[in-house]
């Protein structure tokens, strides 16, 4: 049995999905599922052999343990805006907590879910190397929840036999429909061009960028479960990596990409930056990817314009899921 936490959420959904292409199909999914399962989108269709609630799940661990090959622990409060530190907290700190203890009881190798968020506004750069994570300053609470587990876990003595923390840097990609306002800016400029035939960025509010000119490292879904069934499959070299392109790209690129996907003569207007987010706006990301490659991983990251092209053509325009 593997296990996937955030299993209904956008990239676990998608790496359910990949496993069962895999012919992986014992998948264990856990998520929150107080309102049922009958109408999550992302979960149709796939083969799970098992759902479980994420509260009753530390005790469904106790008595299943050694059925279990592995665990993807995805799930997480995702929110950048939510500024309830308490439930941040107890939701991405604590409860990966106790999955980490389990992991080490059990013997389970563990692979989770951390994030670029870490790199706050990147003043000590953007490389995972261990001896400089503790130093880093995210901008929001949600960042700071994860920053905390990831000094936590480098400072136990008992780990997992394997384990591996992915700082996800801007990934987007299908199954992110539910998202509303943390879905990815292609998603939202699909919308906006849809109904519109414009696209609407936010102007820079830092001098050293000019408008549009603000630089994320987006990578596509598709790499990033690329990623998580090689760790799967080696099992070796513990550690925190990035999980980015190391390659950043404007914006601007994102937004031409979107409109040549679908075919749209580029209109594109700018929109100041919402004041609740302007001063925890990261104007630059680019992941340091050497660490991952040294350690045999060495598929290549699918471009900006290939990755959006795929996006939108085989996923958006007709509302389908992976």
């Amino acid at each position: 049995m593997i296990v996937v936490t955030g299993a209904s959420g956008f990239i676990g959904s998608c790496l359910i999905a990949r496993l069962n292409a895999d012919n992986f199909n014992y998948i264990i999914a856990v998520d929150d599922f107080s309102i049922g399962i009958e109408n999550i989108q992302n979960l149709k269709g796939k083969k799970i052999q098992e759902f479980v609630d994420r509260k009753d799940f530390i005790k469904w661990l106790e008595v299943n343990n050694e059925l279990v090959e592995f665990i993807f622990h995805l799930g997480a409060r995702t929110d950048t805006t939510e500024f309830d530190f308490e439930l941040l907290r107890e939701l991405n700190t604590e409860y990966s907590k106790k999955i980490w203890k389990a992991c080490c009881d059990y013997q389970i190798p563990l692979v989770y879910a951390s994030s670029a968020a870490t790199y706050g506004n990147g003043e000590f750069g953007y490389d995972d190397d261990h001896y400089g994570i503790q130093k880093l300053q995210p901008l929001n609470p949600y960042g700071i929840s994860k920053q905390e587990f990831d000094v936590w876990a480098l400072e136990q003595n008992e780990k997992p036999f394997f384990w591996a923390g992915l700082k996800f840097f801007n990934v987007y990609g299908p199954n992110e429909y539910h998202k509303d306002r943390m879905a990815s800016v292609i998603m939202h400029a699909y919308n906006q061009i849809q109904k519109s035939g414009s696209m609407k960025l936010f102007r820079s509010h830092n001098p050293d960028y000019q408008d549009g000119g603000q630089m994320r490292d987006f990578i596509y879904v598709e790499d990033i479960l690329n990623i998580c069934i090689f760790l799967m499959h080696h099992r070796k070299n513990s550690a925190i990596y990035n999980a980015g392109t190391g390659t950043a790209r404007t914006f601007l690129d994102l937004a031409k990409a979107t409109f040549k996907a679908m075919g749209v003569e580029e209109n594109i207007q700018f929109i100041d930056t919402p004041e609740d987010i302007r001063d925890k706006y990261q104007y630059f990301t680019e992941a340091k990817m050497d660490k991952l490659k040294l350690i045999g991983y060495t598929q290549e990251f699918t471009s900006l314009e290939k990755g959006v092209e795929d996006y939108v053509k085989t996923y958006l325009v007709e509302k389908r899921y992976l």
